[in-house]
């Protein structure tokens, strides 16, 4: 139990969301249920690092962290993810997910 991992130092919340809405991200890591996901047994795989998804809920955790709610394409399971645990799909951008460009012309050809 020495090796607990613990952020109390880090506040998330004095930033805007890493992630927005509708944003297509990635698991960085597998994540297994830790007893809090219904209908799953306590170790069971919820999404396997690499797994994509879209973020469908940006909640807060211990007035400390964002929480994304992700729901995952191959699985459909969603998910309560840290910032940390997730990557954004556009590598070039973790921010904000990237608009499309305009076509070109008007349509009227």
């Amino acid at each position: 139990m020495t090796n607990i991992s613990r952020d109390h130092d880090v506040v998330e919340l004095n930033e805007p969301p890493r992630f927005n809405y509708g944003q297509r991200v990635r698991a960085r890591k597998t994540i297994r249920n830790d007893g809090t996901f219904c209908g799953k047994d306590v170790g069971d795989v919820l999404a396997k690092k690499g797994e994509e998804g879209f973020v469908v809920n940006i909640g807060t955790f211990l007035q400390q962290h964002y929480i994304y709610g992700v729901e995952f394409i191959l699985t459909g399971n969603k998910v309560g993810m840290k910032a940390k645990e997730l990557e954004a799909c556009d590598e070039d951008d973790d921010d904000v997910p990237k608009k499309k460009p305009a076509a070109a012309g008007n349509g009227a050809e």
